[in-house]
């Protein structure tokens, strides 16, 4: 069984990913910034410009080898990731004006992407380096003039006015961007934590089932040893016209062992162990001949079709037991008829069961499925489509319960074929 990313790394890494992206849009508008400036004649240090610009382009580009390592990301790099920012723009702000600089708002956006990517101690730490330097930009910087190009563009517009409504443009497209990615991102991320969560759950569901399942069969073969036992003593004194009850009788009883006995040979195999490969045509038609000498009495209407040959598979008991759980339920809504179809190709099965019963009633729709839940007051224990479902799902599959407008219910299921398929050698 491969194990699936734990979600914190993956967003993380999604996170360090979209810090990437930012960081190069910031990169690409500093530039333009300073070619505008260069345009009009504006002087600027282009010194320390060009270093600042520089050091965010040697940290985007260790941040692009990074990416490509298969390690995990974690919050304190996100948090170097950001502080990096905050010092190259600090520098850059520095010897361009200080407080004044029109273009200060950046400090936002590393504000922004650790309030919604990094834990609260981190989150804090970058704001207040972030506030920090800020503050110490209004003390310490380099002035610069602010020129009016009116003489360039027919307007009386101020380059500090000209760069507060520039920055404002950008740092909303950049916040509705980005920013909110980020929190997409993180929502991603609870729905998928939410789902390991369901699925630890229904594990610990199944755990139980075995259990249960375990325990019973233990428990079963003593009163059925002393049931056959008994059979075959009331069959040598019984008269004849009871003979083909008995007989019936003591097959039941056989079959009865023979689950048994199978599912203690079962209990803790590891799937591919002790395992043969069938094509998959012949495995239906297994499954269904067993499940046909349960139902004599039943018209089962059945037509398999596919790929020949048929795709070679695992062939896996549990899936054998789903099958034959499905069609129980519909011949026990349906005694008298039940047609099936099946369809396959070399990626997948497609199997339709359909009964003629009075279908499912909404509030019966909505719980069919649960644990323990049944309509059959006297034989269901209320696990057989609880268990079909499980085990299709563990393959990939599922199972679909749909009304017919005529009467009756059709049970669909869909099976990928990737996790059970032989390769040849």
């Amino acid at each position: 069984m491969i194990s699936a990313p734990l979600p914190s790394s993956n967003a993380a890494l999604k996170n360090l990913r979209r810090i990437f992206v930012l960081r190069n849009v910031v990169i690409v508008f500093l530039s333009a910034t300073i070619l505008a400036l260069v345009w009009f004649s504006i002087p600027v240090p282009w010194l320390p410009v060009l270093v600042s610009i520089g050091a965010m382009l040697l940290l985007n580009g260790w941040t692009w080898w990074r990416l490509k390592s298969a390690a995990p990301v974690s919050d304190r790099l996100l948090f170097a990731q950001l502080l990096g920012d905050i010092a190259a723009l600090t520098l850059l702000f520095y010897f361009t004006g200080g407080y004044s600089n029109p273009l200060v708002w950046m400090y936002l956006l590393p504000i922004a992407v650790a309030a919604v990517a990094l834990p609260l101690r981190l989150m804090w730490s970058a704001t207040a380096l972030a506030m920090a330097s800020y503050a110490a930009l209004v003390f310490f910087h380099a002035p610069l003039s602010h020129l009016h190009v009116n003489d360039l563009v027919g307007i009386g517009l101020d380059t500090h006015l000209a760069g507060m409504w520039l920055g404002f443009t950008v740092s909303a497209v950049l916040v509705a961007g980005f920013v909110s990615r980020i929190g997409q991102n993180l929502r991603d991320n609870d729905r998928l934590v939410a789902e390991a969560r369901e699925q630890m759950l229904e594990s610990e569901r199944m755990l139980a089932l075995g259990a249960l399942a375990a325990a019973t069969a233990h428990e079963l073969g003593t009163p059925l040893a002393t049931i056959n036992v008994l059979v075959g003593e009331l069959h040598d004194t019984a008269p004849p016209e009871l003979a083909a009850d008995f007989k019936l009788l003591r097959g039941e009883v056989a079959r009865c062992k023979e689950i048994l006995s199978s599912l203690a040979a079962s209990a803790g195999q590891i799937r591919g162990e002790n395992a043969h490969r069938v094509a998959l045509d012949v495995f239906l038609e297994e499954t269904l001949q067993r499940w046909r000498d349960t139902r004599p009495a039943l018209q089962f209407d059945c037509r398999l079709s596919g790929t020949t040959p048929a795709p070679q598979i695992v062939a896996d008991r549990t899936l054998g037991q789903a099958l034959v759980n499905l069609l129980d339920n519909a011949a026990d809504a349906s005694p008298d008829r039940v047609e099936m179809q099946g369809v396959w190709n070399r990626n997948e099965l497609h199997i339709t069961i359909r009964d003629h019963g009075h279908g499912l009633a909404p509030e019966i729709a909505a719980q069919a499925g649960q644990p323990f839940f049944t309509t059959k007051t006297e034989s269901g224990m209320g696990i057989g489509l609880y268990l079909a479902r499980t085990i299709f799902s563990r393959f990939g599959g599922h199972v679909e319960l749909e009304n017919q407008t005529e009467g009756g219910t059709v049970t669909r299921i869909h099976l990928p074929l990737a996790d059970l398929i032989v390769e040849e050698k």
